[in-house]
């Protein structure tokens, strides 16, 4: 089964900074997962509507994209726009990161995921609502190293989906991407992804089994995991004040 269309992910930019924010929309959705490596992406007219912009202006930002490495572009009948898998441009260098800013990321986390998958536990799931969510399981236990962390938050992601509240996938992504940020800081570790497979799994099955008191606690368990090696490599060892849930 294919993947929903990603508009709902997808916001106008503002007309200010079209291009610049053309570009930061279209890498926030390859590193979410939503557009994968291989995959191609929509056609023009349909991501510059998504992205209410002219279509020179997302040429424009397809054309440096391209440039970086990021999309490549296959001319002919099957042709199109295709993802790399990149999403750092060349010769990027990742600033210093504030231990409030790791904390609030963590503590942001700490409240939307697990209310994401408590809530999609708790909700009528169609029968493709739940072939989805299985099919983003298998994508992200059968990724390479190198895809692992977007198919992960492509996972997280379909999990918030279920619940049937935008404004709350909008959360989710949101701290998804600041989240990427900071994991692609530290090294992928192979014990740590499979436990990352083992707690996604036990997650799809709270979910759905329709069990809302585990999901939460299997959304909570498994980010307590993932704050534990942000703190320890990016040498922020303390939580915050009353941060005593997982994060």
């Amino acid at each position: 089964m294919s993947d929903p269309v990603p508009h709902p992910l997808i916001r106008p930019v503002r007309q200010g900074n079209a291009f610049e924010e053309a570009v930061e929309r279209i890498l926030d959705s390859i590193r979410l997962g939503l557009f994968r490596r291989g995959e191609r992406l929509p056609p023009e007219r349909e991501t510059a509507a998504m992205l209410g912009i002219s279509r020179a202006t997302l040429r424009e930002a397809l054309r440096e994209l391209q440039a970086a490495g990021v999309l490549d572009v296959v001319r002919g009948r099957y042709g199109g726009t295709f993802v790399t898998g990149r999403t750092a441009l060349p010769d990027e260098t990742l600033p210093p990161v504030e231990p409030a800013e790791v904390e609030d990321v963590l503590v942001f986390r700490a409240v939307v995921e697990p209310a994401a998958a408590e809530l999609a536990a708790a909700s009528t799931l169609s029968t493709a609502a739940r072939e989805h969510l299985l099919a983003c399981l298998r994508q992200v236990e059968q990724s390479a190293p190198e895809d692992y962390r977007p198919a992960d938050a492509r996972f997280h992601i379909a999990v918030a989906e279920l619940g049937g509240c935008p404004s709350l996938v909008r959360a989710v992504a949101e701290v998804r991407s600041r989240a990427s940020d900071l994991l692609d800081r530290i090294p992928l570790l192979p014990v740590n992804l499979e436990h990352s497979d083992r707690q996604h799994r036990e997650l799809a099955d709270a979910v759905l089994a329709g069990d809302a008191a585990a999901a939460r606690a299997a959304s909570l368990a498994h980010l307590e995991g993932t704050a534990a090696l942000l703190r320890g490599f990016l040498g922020h060892g303390t939580r915050s004040p009353g941060d005593d849930a997982p994060g």
